[in-house]
């Protein structure tokens, strides 16, 4: 039976959990994950967790931080003053909004204090520092499409 080697196309399903038991994220009620293997397109932890699956496996995988979302980092943290933001807006600690770097591109971001005169902002995604855990289960290996030249 074929296994999951690096650079395979494949299609999971997922439950992805703190180790709190909270669930964060599942594809229950959605179609697959499909990914290709080694490609950047998921955590590490998650590539990892697939390699020598077959076709019908369920295994439950452990990703420490390192191999997930990575420490939080103080410098994602940004103090941004509160006159800049628009007059209709009250920010509350929790809010998460959209940001945009000055370039055109967009990132989440969550009020983490709110103070006289600025708001700090925390750049980190959700789940740094966390440790997750994914009940996977390999739906398909999805074959490479042959390109026959003449």
């Amino acid at each position: 039976m074929q296994q999951v080697q690096n650079g395979d196309k494949v299609r999971v399903h997922y439950h992805g959990k703190l180790r709190s038991g909270e669930t964060f994220d599942s594809s229950e009620g959605r179609e697959p994950l499909e990914f290709t293997v080694g490609g950047g397109q998921v955590i590490p932890g998650f590539d990892q967790g697939v390699m020598g699956m077959s076709v019908g496996d369920k295994r439950t995988v452990e990703i420490d931080v390192q191999n997930a979302y990575g420490e939080k980092s103080s410098e994602m943290i940004i103090e941004f003053p509160k006159n800049q933001f628009p007059e209709d807006m009250n920010p509350e600690v929790g809010m998460q909004l959209m940001m945009n770097n000055g370039q055109g591109q967009q990132f989440p971001v969550t009020i983490a204090e709110v103070k006289e005169e600025s708001v700090m902002l925390d750049a980190n995604h959700p789940l740094a520092g966390q440790e997750l855990v994914f009940d996977i289960e390999l739906v398909e290996i999805v074959p490479a499409s042959r390109i026959i030249m003449p």
